[in-house]
Formats: C-alpha cells, sequence, structure tokens
C-alpha cells in the first residue's frame, strides 16, 4: 500500500517506467526512497512518487534529465505552480503523458494531441509528416513510438482507451488518404491479411499506403481474417505474394501459413509479418522485422506495379 511505502518495482509501475530507470535517477539526480522501515528496504513515500512523476513527465516532453530533476524536487513544473498540498498530484498509472523515447517534436506533438483527444491536431500533424517524410519515416519516427507509448500507458494504468481508440481512427484515416497509383490492366498482385482473431491492423494499413507511395497495388483485407476466408482469397486471385500480420502471440499460428501454401495455386512468396510469430517457421516464409524491409521485400513482385 502507498501509506506503508512502495517497493522500487511497485513504484515502477505505478509511474509506468523502469525500475533501472528509477534506480538511475536515484544514484544520479537524488530522486530516490525517503520511508525506512527497520528490517527492510527503503520505501516510496506519496512525496516520493510525486517528485518522480514530475521527473518522469518533464523527461517525457524532452527536457534534459538534470533539469527535470532540478524541477522534481522542487515539486513543480516549468511554468506552473504547485497545487494546494505542495507537490504536484500523483496520478495511477504515470500521470497524463505518453513517452515516445527518443521520437523527436512531432510524436511528442501528436502524443500532446492524443492525450487532448484533438482528432483535427492529430490528422493535421498526422498528414504533415506524411507529405514532408513519407509513410516509413513517418510510421518509424511518429506514429509507431506513439502507439507503442499509449499501449503501455493504458497497460501501466488500464486507462485511457478512449485515446487509444481516437488516435488509431485518426492514423487509419491519414494513412487511407494517402494517393493509390492508378489503376492498371491488372487486378493487386500482393494480398494483406491479419491472422484469424487478430485485431491489430494498423501496421498492415501503414505497409499498404507505403506500397502505394511506390505505386504498387495490393488488397488489404484488414483484421481478423478466418484461415478459411484467406485461403478462399488466395485460391480466387492467385496472389503472387500473401502477407499475414500476427501481433499476438495468441494469433500466430503457424498453420495458416500452411493452409496458405496448400492451396492449388499457392503464392511464390509469403510472409509473417509481426512479433505475434514464433521463431520456427515454415521454410522460405519471410519474416521482415520492420516496415521498411517488409516494403522492400513486396515492392519488386512481378506484376504488382500499377506504373
Amino acid at each position: 500500500m502507498v501509506g506503508d511505502g512502495l517497493s522500487a518495482g511497485a513504484a515502477a509501475r505505478r509511474l509506468g517506467i523502469a525500475v533501472t530507470t528509477l534506480r538511475s535517477w536515484h544514484q544520479r539526480y537524488g530522486l530516490g526512497p525517503s520511508r525506512h522501515v527497520p528490517g527492510r528496504h527503503r520505501r516510496y513515500s506519496v512525496e516520493d512518487l510525486d517528485r518522480l512523476d514530475v521527473m518522469r513527465r518533464l523527461t517525457a516532453e524532452g527536457i534534459a534529465p538534470a533539469e527535470a530533476a532540478h524541477w522534481a524536487r522542487r515539486g513543480t513544473v516549468p511554468g506552473q505552480g504547485p497545487d494546494r498540498d505542495g507537490a504536484v498530484a500523483a496520478r495511477a498509472g504515470g500521470g497524463t503523458v505518453i513517452a515516445v523515447g527518443r521520437a523527436g517534436p512531432e510524436a511528442r506533438g501528436l502524443a500532446r494531441a492524443a492525450m487532448r483527444l484533438d482528432p483535427l491536431a492529430m490528422r493535421a500533424g498526422i498528414g504533415a509528416a506524411i507529405d514532408a517524410h513519407g509513410v516509413v519515416a513517418t510510421w518509424e519516427r511518429m506514429l509507431r513510438p506513439v502507439l507503442v507509448g499509449i499501449g503501455e500507458r493504458h497497460a501501466a494504468s488500464a486507462a485511457f482507451i478512449e485515446v487509444e481508440h481516437l488516435l488509431s481512427r485518426c492514423v487509419s484515416e491519414a494513412l487511407a488518404a494517402v494517393p493509390r497509383p492508378p489503376v492498371g490492366g491488372s487486378p493487386p498482385r500482393i494480398l494483406l491479411a491479419c491472422a484469424d482473431e487478430e485485431q491489430h491492423s494498423l501496421p498492415l494499413e501503414a505497409l499498404a499506403a507505403a506500397l502505394a507511395e511506390v505505386g504498387v497495388h495490393c488488397r488489404l483485407f484488414g483484421a481478423r481474417v478466418p484461415v478459411r476466408a484467406l485461403v478462399d482469397a488466395v485460391a480466387r486471385t492467385a496472389p503472387r505474394a500473401v502477407v499475414i500480420w500476427s501481433h499476438q502471440p495468441a494469433t500466430g499460428d503457424p498453420a495458416q501459413l500452411a493452409a496458405v501454401r496448400g492451396v492449388q495455386w499457392p503464392p511464390p512468396l509469403l510472409v509473417a509479418a509481426g512479433p505475434g510469430w514464433p521463431d520456427r517457421l515454415p521454410s522460405g516464409v519471410r519474416t521482415p522485422a520492420t516496415l521498411a524491409e517488409a516494403l522492400t521485400t513486396l515492392r519488386d513482385v512481378p506484376g504488382s506495379s500499377g506504373r
């Protein structure tokens, strides 16, 4: 319980940071536990958590750790005063800031807009980034860090589902707005589908948009494609490449790959994308680690270009 003080592990979970980060802040900046129980390790008090929450919030916004520690020891943040109890209130799960690691100002701006539930700012920011840097760079430097950050915040606090849903919708709309190549004489030869029961489709939507940028058509089936439906689609369209995305180990069943390979005319290129697949997969299945690698794997598939 907080009243008795928290261990380092419990404090880290409450703040949504790693234990190693907590200990580093203790050693370097003196932001350590103050409550002492005889015969036990020192424990983090509510006041300690207040200071650490300020530290976490400021470093997540790009302020240098030494400066953030200065404000944390004062119990306030730049441009704001303390609350009525003289300290910044701690919040379950680590406050209202999405940590984006070393991502740049575009990601931090998107994170702030997401927490404000501001769809206009989110769409504008994502669209501007895609126009300036392209889909792959925007995904890696802006979208993925924020999506991971809000996922971690939700895991730590069981809150902010509304933030995740609105952010995902805005990302999906921005990716769908990327111009598709002109329709050519042949149908798309690349098929993108989520694994059976897999609901995380944004990485596939990013891949479809990245392919569109380089003039490549694809069929995007999206989330939760049953194995039988996928096999039927492959048999009917005879694609040159099939990508199956799995985000969670529960959806990464290699039997889906075997089923696709079992059609009368199996695709020459079969790709298992995402972290949900096991390490051992059937021979010949490609496993790109990044969006850029997946794009490189697919962009030269014979007959896929609309140009």
